[in-house]
């Protein structure tokens, strides 16, 4: 993935899974829940979301909110950037011999 980004990407093959299932049209929902202890939790197609992930692509600016759900879940699609990043992902992955996409599964 881009490495030039100023942020290390948190476990890598983990985070190009979220942006490959995101596509350019899935949202990434954010559950306020200070309410139960728990803090905001993100989920992905029912899936929940590693809280390191979600605030990479977060303050990274990869996604950004465009709008609520009635149930007041926060909807986070891709920006431009974050299409390029999953982008450029999808090509570093795909260059990538086995053994090399077992280090990255295993390594972050």
């Amino acid at each position: 993935m881009d490495h030039s980004s100023p942020r290390p990407i948190p476990n890598r093959a983990q985070t190009l899974d979220v942006l490959r299932l995101m596509g350019n049209y899935r949202p990434l929902l954010m559950l306020p829940g200070d309410d139960d202890g728990y803090g905001a939790r993100w989920l992905l197609d029912g899936g929940e979301v590693p809280p390191g992930i979600a605030k990479y692509l977060i303050d990274g600016g990869f996604v950004a909110p465009t709008g609520t759900t009635g149930f007041g879940a926060r909807e986070l699609t891709l920006t431009e950037s974050g299409r390029r990043l999953r982008d450029n992902g999808l090509r570093w992955w795909a260059g990538l011999g086995l053994l090399q996409r077992w280090w990255v599964i295993v390594r972050g």
